[in-house]
């Protein structure tokens, strides 16, 4: 039987020649299907191509016994319900590379665009005026330019900016700085050692809680008078009003923006209609070539899958046996709830990673709870989906080091997993347990040792062990109306230094994390927002 591949969306005719000529494809173009007909043609098909325009949801994935595979021509696979596709048993794979180039070139156009002036000097003159002298422009060689994410876009960005004769910084976490240096770029350990030293910002992370708003008062105070900010990466990464103001008062000399949320932006934007800001309608990945790239993309990922069963850039987790997940389960819910925790410390450029299995864990599948801590470690970092099929990959290429060490003696535990991650500032500690079948537990962070649950809201500070300070937090967050669901101290003697860990039904305002932090025997205070307990991926079945 043929394996029949159906294609919904508008794609490149580079792409559908490659899967016409594949042996062994039956191929089917139907790009007008309404709801019923999608579900129609999934029913004889083994694998799907689509672009944004088709919407892959759980009513239309449900039930389709023959549906093997769906491949996105682009990046963003907001428009599949991948939890019901994994499920489902499908394979949801993207093509992450093929809009690179097209967006980094386009940012490099807005760079220059912005520095010469070029949008208000073509409308001046299409107006009849020659207006040379109010439109004197900057060189880019000689300038610093700041990457803020050093992906596949950000450092396709760095490779342009070095060929204009500009000094490279970047910022990034999980780019270890011997190979961010390898390729022209100085690494900085953090984004406050960035902002300062930089002629031109550019925005290059994907959109996630500790991402948005990066770029906000604070930040646009501490660069140079005169730089110039660029966002071709998502919405939401610049807070709008405080650039609005930085750009009045003259403090910032222009900014560049491809991407706004949403989209497309009021016709009141606040930055639409400012003089400085030169604008663009997401304009990043609108290239022919990249619209051919993704599609021969797409297309060599399904053909590879039909003819050898490969999976590459896979979104989701392909089924595991039964029994082998079922058993590891717990194990990879830990290891994930570890690599999360770790993703939220105050750190510097990351450097190595250790996972040191101790006990029962030792003889299970140690390579999937390493990925499973990888994936953890790497999901909020990313504009891609991380999970146990790309996740140390991931990382390798980014050169950060895993290992794994087992020893089969329990020691304290009949089961422990600890990580130890190594920054160019420190190392972090942090170790968990199994609690009977359903139920999964912190059981050192650092040098202390105590029993706290790895899940919901977390309030993890430092502090010196004297009388009356746990009744100080829990008098100041009822105070703000936060309650407390758990509590836990570890301290190696009396009278030093101790960790307590508050689990917290909700999340404090930043008055009362101010006035906890305020407290002269607090030494420190972090906020880390993990899953609810049970609460599972979807490459996991969740």
């Amino acid at each position: 039987m043929a394996f029949r591949v159906l294609v919904t969306d508008k794609l490149a005719e580079e792409g559908l020649t490659l899967l016409k000529r594949a042996p062994g494809l039956e191929l089917t173009v139907a790009t007008k299907l309404d709801f019923e007909g999608l579900r129609a043609a999934l029913r004889e098909t083994d694998a799907i191509v689509i672009r944004s325009g088709t919407q892959l949801t759980a009513a239309a994935l449900d039930d389709q016994p023959r549906l093997k595979a769906i491949v996105r021509a682009g990046v963003g696979v907001d428009n599949i319900d991948v939890p019901t596709a994994t499920r489902q048993g499908i394979v949801v794979m993207n093509t992450p590379g093929g809009n690179t180039v097209s967006t980094a070139e386009h940012t490099m156009a807005l760079m220059l665009a912005l520095s010469r002036n070029v949008a208000p000097a073509c409308a001046g003159m299409k107006a009849g005026r020659w207006d040379r002298g109010q439109y004197t422009g900057a060189q880019l060689a000689g300038k610093t330019l700041g990457i803020v994410g050093l992906g596949r876009v950000g450092l396709a960005v760095a490779q342009r900016a070095l060929g204009f004769d500009m000094t490279v910084l970047g910022f990034d976490p999980f780019l270890s700085a011997d190979r961010a240096a390898e390729l022209g770029v100085e690494s900085v350990a953090r984004l406050d050692d960035l902002w300062g030293r930089c002629d031109y910002v550019t925005l290059h992370t994907p959109l996630t809680p500790e991402t948005r708003n990066v770029v906000d008062a604070t930040a646009l105070a501490k660069m140079k008078k005169g730089a110039r900010v660029i966002n071709c990466a998502r919405g939401g990464l610049i807070d709008e009003p405080a650039l609005a103001a930085a750009l009045d008062s003259g403090h910032i000399a222009g900014a560049a923006i491809d991407v706004f949320e949403p989209e497309p932006p009021p016709a009141d934007h606040i930055l639409v209609h400012h003089a400085k800001v030169l604008v663009t309608p997401h304009l990043g990945a609108s290239t022919e070539e990249a619209q051919i790239s993704v599609a021969i993309e797409a297309a060599g990922l399904l053909i590879d899958f039909a003819d050898r069963g490969q999976v590459r850039f896979a979104v989701n987790m392909p089924s595991l046996d039964r029994a082998e997940l079922d058993d590891l389960r717990l194990y990879i819910d830990l290891a994930r709830r570890l690599g999360m925790l770790h993703a939220q410390m105050d750190r510097g450029t990351v450097k190595s990673a250790t996972l040191r299995y101790r006990g029962e864990v030792a003889s299970k599948n140690t390579r999937l709870i390493t990925s499973s801590f990888a994936a953890g470690w790497m999901e909020s970092a990313l504009d891609s989906p991380v999970n146990l099929v790309n996740a140390e990959h991931l990382i390798k290429q980014r050169g950060i080091q895993i290992v794994e060490e087992k020893s089969s003696d329990p020691g304290d535990f009949g089961t422990m997993i600890q990580v130890e991650v190594v920054t160019d500032r420190k190392s972090y500690i942090a170790a968990g347990t199994l609690f009977g079948k359903q139920f999964v537990r912190l059981v050192k962070l650092g040098p202390y040792r105590l029993d706290a649950h790895l899940d919901g809201t977390l309030l993890i500070f430092t502090h010196r062990d004297v009388p009356g300070l746990i009744g100080f937090i829990g008098t100041t967050f009822g105070r703000a109306g936060v309650n407390i669901a758990q509590m836990n101290v570890g301290r190696e003697h009396a009278g030093g230094e101790a960790i307590g860990i508050v689990n917290l039904d909700s999340v404090p305002s930043a008055a009362a994390l101010d006035e906890v932090k305020n407290h002269p025997d607090i030494l420190s205070v972090s906020v880390i927002n993990l899953p609810p307990a049970g609460h599972v991926p979807s490459w996991m079945g969740g």
